[in-house]
């Protein structure tokens, strides 16, 4: 597997869910990758699985690209907010990009409003896969944004 050379933040893309950028903070202090995540609905599917409807805003104070989407839950797991208390999150499985880097990957839905970044990729997301350099940003290239 090669290892690439990734900033401390960086532009990932949810491609399954058409969000094609969404600025992310590499937290290597966080064990699990969290979205920003609103309007969470869980249901039982026809086929009885656990899945979840819910909408993500990628621009932070923008509404420009907010997509509705519907994932599989795939765990629940209890998390530690940043004020220290826990939460149970609900868990899906989804593809990620950066650059020319696709894989799949866990992440906890989660109200991020008041977060600084829309989306963390914690360390089991990004290990054996990347070496983070915390001195640099963007390593992966700007994306071109519409204006919205």
């Amino acid at each position: 597997m090669t290892v690439h050379r990734i900033g401390w933040r960086e532009w990932v893309a949810l491609p399954q869910f058409g969000v094609v950028a969404i600025k992310a903070k590499v937290d290597t202090g966080a064990a699990s990758s969290s979205l920003h995540a609103f309007g969470l609905l869980r249901f039982a599917a026809d086929d009885g699985t656990d899945r979840v409807r819910f909408q993500i805003q990628p621009r932070q104070r923008s509404r420009a690209g907010r997509v509705t989407v519907e994932a599989e839950v795939v765990d629940e797991r209890t998390v530690r907010n940043p004020g220290g208390r826990r939460e149970v999150r609900p868990v899906i499985r989804t593809t990620l990009q950066w650059s020319d880097v696709v894989w799949e990957g866990e992440i906890n839905l989660t109200s991020r409003d008041e977060m600084g970044f829309r989306m963390l990729l914690g360390r089991k997301t990004v290990k054996n896969r990347f070496l983070i350099d915390p001195g640099r940003s963007y390593l992966g290239g700007r994306p071109i944004m519409e204006e919205g």
